[in-house]
C-alpha cells in the first residue's frame, strides 16, 4: 500500500479529557487540581485553557488546542509527502458521545482539514491487526476470527469485540470509559508522592503548578520504568522551596495504588462480552492497543481472564501505532487509492448508547438500541396525546434507563402543522439517522399533512457529560429490575388507556350503539369516563391495579366487543 500517493493522513491525540465537556463536570473539576495548567469557565459552561503568550494571558477552547496539534501534524505530513494534505481520518475513543465527535470534527475544520471519517480507535486497531494478517498470509483464509480489542491509552479506555471474515470487520459490541487511562495512573503516583513530601517536610505543594508539573513528569517516567523493572526512583531537584525530593517505589506498590482502576478495566471487558452474548473461551485473539497495555499487571489480568497461558494475547503490532495504521488503511479505502485488499474491506461499527424519544409519562421510547451497527437509519411511528393537537414536541435522549429523567437530553424540536384529529389517530413518522462518523440527525413527519421537521444535534444542545457516561451502563444494570417494573407499569396503564379511548370512539361513532339499552349505554359511558379520570390521576399505578381496572372495564364494555 503506497500511502505517499493518497495525500490523506490519520491524526490522533490524547485530548479526550476536555473536548466536548462542560467546565462544571465533576471529572473536569477533579482533574483541574492535578493539572499543571489553569482551566477557566468559558461561555455556555465550556472549559477554556489559560496560557501565557508573549506576556499576555490567553484562553483557548479544547477544540482550538486540538486544531493546533492537527495543524502541526498536517505540516509534518506535507513536508514528508512534498504535496498539500487536505483530507484526514481522525480516530476517537469508541465511547465518545455525539458532542465529543462533533467537537473533534470541528477541530479538524479549524485546522483546514476535510475530515473524511471519524473512526473509533478499537475498530482502527482491529483493522490494523486484520489487514496485517491478510497482508502476510499466503493462503488468504476465510475462517471467521473473533478479535477482542483492549485499548488502554493515556486518557481513555475502550474495549470492542469484532468478527473478521472475508474482509468484513463487524463490531459486535463496545464498552469503555472516557475517563480511565494512563493519566489516572499518573494521578495516583502524584498523590502518593504529594502525601510523602507533606509527611516528610510538613509542606503542601498541591497548589504550586510548577512543582506539580515537575513531579508529574517524573511520575510518568517512573510509570514507564515500572513496566520493565521491579522498582524505580523518583528524583526531583529543588522540588519546592529548594528542597530536593527522592523516593523509591516498587512495581507492587504501583499495582496496589491502581488495582481498583485495573479491575474497572476487567469489568468493562466482561460487560462487552456479555453485550455481545459471547463466551470468553470463543475469543481467538486479544489485541493490545495503547501505551498503558505495557503495564505487566494489566497483561497478567487479561492473560488470567482469557486463557491463562498467554496464547491469545497478541503483541504482534505496536500498541502505539496500531490505531494510526488502521486509520491509514481506512483513509486509503476512502480515497480510492488502496490495494485490492483495502478496496474489498468493509467496516461495520456500532453505536455505544441507545437513542430515543420521550413519550407520555417521561418514558424513553428507544428508536436505535445500543450496539446497533452504523451507519444506520431507523424509523418509528409516534402519535398525539390530546385531541386535535397540531403541534408535538420531540425531546431526543440518549441512555439506557426507562425514565428519561435518568438519561441525557440531546436536544428537542417541535413538529407543527399536524392535521387536527382525535388523540392517537395521527401517524407521526420519526426517523433517526446515524452517519458513518456516529453523528445523529433526527426528523419527524406527519403522514396526513406532509409537514416535516428536522433536527441536527449540535454542540450547542445540552447533551451527555463525559463524567457520567461511564455510569450509564452500570446504572442500567443496577436498576434493571426497577426499570423493568416501571416499564410493566407503563405498558399496563397504557393498554388500559388505549382500550378506554377505543371504547369511547366506538360509543361516539358507531350507529349500532343506538340499539343498546339506555341503562347499558350510561353504564359504559360512566365506566369509560371513570377509567380515564383514574388514568389521569395515577401516573404510575401498580400493574395489578391497571390490570384489575382493565378486567372491570372489559366486563362492562362486553356488549361492544363485537362492534
Amino acid at each position: 500500500m503506497n500511502i505517499v500517493d493518497e495525500k490523506t493522513i490519520q491524526v490522533r491525540w490524547n485530548f479526550g479529557r476536555l473536548i466536548g465537556r462542560r467546565f462544571s463536570d465533576h471529572s473536569v473539576q477533579s482533574d483541574i487540581k492535578l493539572w499543571p495548567f489553569a482551566v477557566a469557565k468559558g461561555p455556555a459552561d465550556k472549559p477554556q485553557i489559560i496560557v501565557k503568550y508573549k506576556g499576555e494571558k490567553k484562553q483557548f477552547y479544547p477544540e482550538e488546542i486540538s486544531s493546533m496539534i492537527l495543524t502541526k501534524m498536517k505540516e509534518i505530513a506535507e513536508t514528508y509527502l512534498d504535496c498539500p494534505v487536505k483530507n484526514a481520518v481522525v480516530t476517537v475513543p469508541a465511547y465518545f458521545n455525539d458532542a465529543q465527535r462533533r467537537a473533534t470534527k470541528d477541530a479538524g475544520v479549524i485546522a483546514g482539514l476535510n475530515v473524511m471519517r471519524i473512526m473509533d480507535e478499537p475498530t482502527a486497531a482491529a483493522v490494523a491487526y486484520g489487514f496485517d494478517k491478510i497482508s502476510i498470509s499466503s493462503d488468504k483464509t476465510t475462517d471467521e476470527k473473533k478479535v477482542f480489542i483492549f485499548d488502554l491509552g493515556g486518557g481513555t479506555f475502550d474495549v470492542s469485540l469484532l468478527v473478521i471474515k472475508n474482509g468484513v470487520f463487524e463490531v459486535k459490541a463496545t464498552a469503555g470509559d472516557t475517563h480511565l487511562g494512563g493519566e489516572d495512573f499518573d494521578d495516583r503516583l502524584v498523590n502518593y508522592f504529594l502525601e510523602e513530601f507533606k509527611r516528610k517536610h510538613n509542606l503542601d505543594i498541591s497548589g504550586n503548578p510548577r512543582a506539580l508539573r515537575r513531579l508529574r513528569s517524573n511520575c510518568e517516567r517512573a510509570k514507564r520504568n515500572l513496566s520493565f523493572s521491579t522498582n524505580t526512583v523518583v528524583e526531583v531537584d529543588s522540588l519546592y522551596e529548594g528542597i530536593d525530593f527522592s523516593s523509591r517505589i516498587s512495581q507492587a506498590k504501583f499495582e496496589e495504588l491502581n488495582m481498583d482502576l485495573f479491575m474497572r478495566c476487567m469489568q468493562l471487558v466482561e460487560k462487552c462480552l456479555e453485550d455481545a452474548s459471547t463466551e470468553k473461551t470463543s475469543i481467538d485473539v486479544v489485541v493490545l492497543v495503547g501505551g498503558s497495555t505495557r503495564i505487566p499487571k494489566v497483561q497478567q489480568l487479561l492473560n488470567n481472564y482469557f486463557d491463562g497461558n498467554g496464547k491469545k494475547i497478541s503483541k504482534g503490532i505496536n500498541p502505539d501505532e496500531a490505531v494510526a495504521y488502521g486509520a491509514t488503511v481506512q483513509a486509503a479505502k476512502l480515497s480510492g487509492q488502496g490495494s485490492r485488499e483495502v478496496e474489498d474491506m468493509v467496516l461495520l461499527d456500532v453505536t455505544p448508547l441507545s437513542l430515543g424519544i420521550e413519550v407520555t409519562g417521561g418514558v424513553m421510547s428507544v428508536v436505535i438500541p445500543r450496539n446497533t451497527p452504523i451507519p444506520t437509519k431507523k424509523k418509528k411511528v409516534f402519535t398525539t396525546h390530546n385531541d386535535n393537537d397540531t403541534r408535538v414536541k420531540f425531546p431526543v435522549f440518549e441512555g439506557e434507563r426507562t425514565q428519561t429523567k435518568d438519561n441525557y437530553l440531546l436536544g428537542k424540536f417541535t413538529l407543527s402543522g399536524i392535521t387536527p384529529a382525535p388523540r392517537h389517530v395521527p401517524n407521526l413518522d420519526v426517523c433517526f439517522e446515524i452517519d458513518a462518523n456516529g453523528i445523529l440527525n433526527v426528523s419527524a413527519k406527519d403522514r396526513s399533512s406532509g409537514h416535516k421537521k428536522k433536527m441536527i444535534v449540535t454542540n450547542k444542545e445540552a447533551r451527555l457529560s463525559n463524567e457520567v457516561i461511564k455510569k450509564i451502563i452500570q446504572d442500567a444494570e443496577r436498576y434493571r429490575a426497577e426499570d423493568e417494573e416501571c416499564r410493566r407499569k407503563y405498558e399496563a396503564k397504557n393498554s388500559l388507556e388505549r382500550y378506554a379511548y377505543r371504547m369511547k370512539n366506538v360509543m361516539k361513532n358507531n350507529s349500532i350503539v343506538d340499539t343498546l339499552p339506555f341503562v347499558t349505554k350510561m353504564e359504559i359511558e360512566d365506566a369509560i369516563q371513570e377509567t380515564l379520570s383514574w388514568v389521569e390521576d395515577n401516573q404510575f399505578p401498580e400493574v395489578s391495579e391497571s390490570e384489575s381496572r382493565m378486567e372491570e372495564l372489559k366486563s362492562i364494555c362486553a356488549p361492544l366487543d363485537n362492534i
